[in-house]
Parts: structure tokens; sequence; C-alpha cells
């Protein structure tokens, strides 16, 4: 089992960053309440696939818990249902959680996929926890890193059900995703602590400026979730499919976003310059300078060019990644582990 854990603990880093992706695609669909309830999807553990089949008709048999819309109003059975001719309202309780009463049937299988991509991580990490547990006894922090990541994937899931029940607060959108980050931290710390360190040529200006160029991410990062924030609420307001809401009066935490691009570029093109120079060997700088160059063109595009199919969903994973990127950039680059 040591000996497969480097592969099991690869396979959780990308399963988590699948379930960025899978997110992403979520939100730039604007599918994020194609299922009202939570972990089913209308009552259903395989989604609907038609309205017909969430909507209230005569003669028709509802197990217990499904949920229909009737007069634009959600309502749960509150047993198995045969209908009548007319609406009973002591077999049905009204959804209470939110009142978004809305099908779509493309909306509803991308949520309901994006929770598939979820539930296989889980038992990604199923595995990962046993696999750990066989350090115990040489390297304790080796299994506490993986059960950390473990109750931050279980609150994850209590998030993702927060999400849905609050009809997709901003805010709990925000943490969600700053949790996620902080899973990526942790897998990221355990597989640098199972793999093989190589020496590098420590350089301090590097180093101090790696620390700030982390520093910088994590705030654009945090202002890019205020700025989502902002669309989000615009598109509560103006509907998603009026794509100039992102356009519409925006405040001041977007301009900082946009403007604080230039300050993340100059300290990423420092890094670039130094490893050059000094011969420092960090592959990964290069790929940190290729994320950045993506991150600022698709946010252009976003911008000017009313959100095109995929930017947002580019510009989130880039985001995601590069974080990843440059923490693991930051473990390498300390000067205990270098030579």
């Amino acid at each position: 089992m040591k000996q497969k854990f480097p592969k099991i603990v690869n396979i959780a880093i990308i399963s988590v960053y699948l379930i960025f992706l899978a997110g992403s695609i979520v939100r730039m669909t604007g599918s994020g309440m194609g299922c009202p309830d939570w972990p089913k999807c209308f009552g259903y553990y395989i989604p609907p696939t038609s309205e017909e089949q969430i909507t209230w008709k005569p003669n028709t048999t509802f197990k217990k818990g499904y949920i229909i819309v009737k007069d634009e109003v959600l309502f749960v059975a509150d047993k198995d249902v045969t209908t009548s001719s007319e609406f009973n309202a002591k077999n049905w309780s009204k959804y209470t959680k939110h009142d978004y009463a809305t099908f779509n049937k493309f909306h509803t299988w991308t949520e309901y996929i994006n929770r598939l991509v979820s539930v296989l991580a889980g038992f990604v990490f199923l595995f990962l926890i046993y696999a750990s547990t066989k350090y115990w006894k040489e390297k304790k922090s080796i299994t506490l890193l993986a059960f950390g990541a473990f109750f931050l994937m279980l609150f994850e899931a209590w998030l993702g059900k927060t999400v849905v029940d609050s009809n997709l607060t901003p805010t709990t959108i925000t943490i969600h995703m700053v949790v996620g980050l902080i899973i990526i931290a942790l897998l990221l710390r355990l597989k640098y602590s199972i793999s093989p360190q190589k020496s590098y040529n420590y350089n301090a200006l590097f180093n101090k400026l790696l620390i700030v160029s982390v520093i910088f991410s994590l705030i654009q990062i945090a202002m890019g979730t205020q700025v989502r924030q902002f669309i989000d609420e615009q598109v509560k307001i103006f509907g998603f499919e009026n794509k100039n809401y992102s356009l519409m009066d925006p405040n001041w935490k977007f301009y900082f976003h946009r403007s604080f691009t230039i300050a993340i570029i100059l300290v990423n093109l420092g890094l670039f310059y130094l490893n050059q120079v000094k011969n420092l060997g960090y592959k990964l700088v290069n790929w940190i300078v290729f994320l950045i160059f993506l991150e600022t063109i698709t946010g252009i595009l976003m911008y000017y060019a009313d959100i095109p199919l995929g930017t947002q969903a580019i510009h989130l994973m880039s985001g995601a990644i590069l974080f990843g990127l440059q923490f693991y950039l930051w473990m390498q680059s300390r000067k205990t582990v270098s030579s």
C-alpha cells in the first residue's frame, strides 16, 4: 500500500481539481440550482429528464420525498401518493428552504454530474486515509494531513448542501471555494512529504519574492470571489441570459481586482528573471508565468467580450492551479530543504 500511496495522492489532487472544473462549468452555465435539494435531485437518486416528471398531474403516483412544481411552487410528497383529479394539500408539504421553482433539464444534469464528481472524489479520499494509516508509526504527519484533507472534504460536502439550500448565497459559494483551495494545499503538502527531495540553488531574493507572489495571489483570489459575488447578485436581478450584467456599474473591488493584476505580473516576471539569471532550476516558474498570462487574457475577454463561452471556467481553473503550483514551489524553495 505504501508503494501505491504516491499514486493515490496524485489521484486525490486530480479529483479535487476535477471538482473545481465541474463547479466552474456549473457556474458558467448558471446550473447551480438545477437540483433544488441535496443530496437527491427533486427527490430522485437519478434526476428527472423531463418537466413532466416533476409537474403535478392527476392519476399519477409520486413516492415519498419526490419534489414537484405546482403553480411555480415546490412541494414535497409526505408519503407515497397517487393523485386524484384535484390537488390534495394534505399529501404535500411546501419546500421551505428556498423558493426557486424552475426546471431546466440541462441545468439539472449539469449540477448532477458535478455532484457525481464529488462523490467519486469521496471514494478516492477513503482510499487515501486508509493508505495513510500505514505511515502512522514512522511519520504521523502524513496520516494527519490525509485525515485533515478528508474531514475538510466532508465539510465541503456540507457546504455544498448549504449552497443549494441558501439558493446560491454568494458568501457561501466563496467559502466553498476557499475550503477547496485549503484541501489542495494539504494534499500538495502530503505529496511533497512523500516525494524525493531535489536540491536547488537557494536564493534569498527569489524566496522572498515568491512569498510576496503567494500572498498577492491569495489577495487576488479573494478579490476575484468578491467580484463573482457582485456578478451573482446581478444575475439574480437581471437574469443569467443577460450577459451585460457583469458590466453594470461595477464596484471598487472589480477595479482593484483588475489593476492588481499588474502587480502580480511584475512580481512573477521577477521570479522568472531570477530563475533564469541565477540558474535556479525551478521548472514550475515557467508554468506559473503561463497561467498568469492565461488568467489575464481570460479576464480581459470576460470583461470586454461579455464572458465568451468557456472563459469563466478557464479563468477559475487557472487560478486554482496557479495557487497549487505557487504553494508547491514555495515548499521547494525553502532554505531548510535546499542546498
